[in-house]
């Protein structure tokens, strides 16, 4: 019997919370959860085809567009499915491979896009401060290294993660602080000595968040010495207006994962609204605004909607 035990603790089921004290409205608030999930798919989706399809836009900044498009694209996906089956189907259980898997997937994602933005920050960089030796430094071949080096560090960092919470057995109700898995709250619930996977896990994050941030800082710090250093004729303003949107970027991604990582380590008595509602933020809002804000501010990407958008309403009319 206790063989049986031990057995069934290594193949626990693990429960997801919705929003405490708002159960019995979750069929409501699922309906802004899906439209803001559809604009994420959409929006990202249509950039990844706007990139592909006009040659305009066929310039390495926006193939890192892209390369972040399908990364956000990824990071909806994987989230999709618990956030909303909490709220369409009352479902709130999952089984542990199945809650590794979308844990690996999440952090793989979140660590790749950060590498992303520090290679978009590179990418201003040289444009701002290198502008005649661009061609030559930022090709296909090098966009092509540098997005790959970004997914080969979030695999090879984070693939150890779920087979050491497999290591573990779990005990007591196994409920999940967020709508989907995440290491730390996994972590948490692990009875015995975690003490190597969690120092593992922080230094995972400086090797990927707290590194990108300091690189991040360092690029934009060089990039406005070197706008200063310009006569006012002189500067690129085009190339300091992409800055903006990436800078933007970078704010929306980094903003909800710092406040995530505060209110999970530091903060004992955090309202649960809050918690829950900066959860799902860290990993909604950033593919649902990183479409819009280009969209916005990027003036060949406006231009690429009317053209496409144009070119259909014409077609249609005819």
């Amino acid at each position: 019997m206790l063989a049986f035990n031990d057995t069934f603790s290594n193949w626990p089921t693990f429960s997801f919370i919705g929003i405490p004290g708002l159960e019995i409205a979750h069929i409501w608030i699922s309906i802004p959860f899906c439209l803001l999930y559809l604009v994420a798919i959409v929006g990202n989706a249509l950039l990844l085809i706007l990139v592909r399809a006009e040659q305009n836009l066929h310039e390495p900044q926006f193939y890192f567009l892209a390369v972040l498009a399908l990364t956000d694209l990824g990071l909806s996906l994987s989230t999709m499915p618990s956030v909303l089956a909490i709220f369409w189907f009352d479902i709130h259980h999952i089984g542990l491979d199945a809650c590794l898997t979308q844990m690996f997937f999440i952090h793989t994602l979140s660590s790749v896009e950060s590498g992303v933005l520090v290679v978009m920050a590179f990418d201003r960089l040289v444009a701002i401060c290198a502008p005649l030796d661009y061609p030559r430094i930022l090709t296909r071949h090098t966009v092509v290294c540098l997005s790959g080096a970004a997914f080969l560090r979030g695999v090879t960092l984070l693939a150890p993660l779920p087979f050491f919470l497999r290591t573990f057995p779990f005990c007591g109700a196994n409920i999940l602080s967020h709508s989907y898995c995440y290491y730390p709250d996994m972590l948490n619930l692990a009875c015995g000595d975690v003490t190597f996977s969690s120092v593992y896990g922080l230094v995972c994050v400086l090797c990927t968040f707290a590194v990108d941030v300091v690189f991040i800082l360092a690029s934009y710090i060089k990039i406005l010495s070197a706008i200063m250093k310009l006569g006012i004729h002189n500067r690129n303003w085009r190339s300091l207006h992409t800055c903006i949107c990436h800078l933007c970027i970078v704010l929306v991604f980094y903003l909800p994962l710092i406040s995530l990582a505060v209110l999970h380590r530091y903060t004992q008595e955090t309202s649960p609204i809050l918690y829950t509602t900066m959860s799902n933020a860290y990993l909604l809002m950033t593919p649902l605004l990183n479409p819009v804000v280009y969209s916005l501010k990027s003036r060949q990407i406006q231009a690429a909607l009317r053209k496409r958008f144009w070119v259909q309403r014409v077609v249609a009319g005819e």
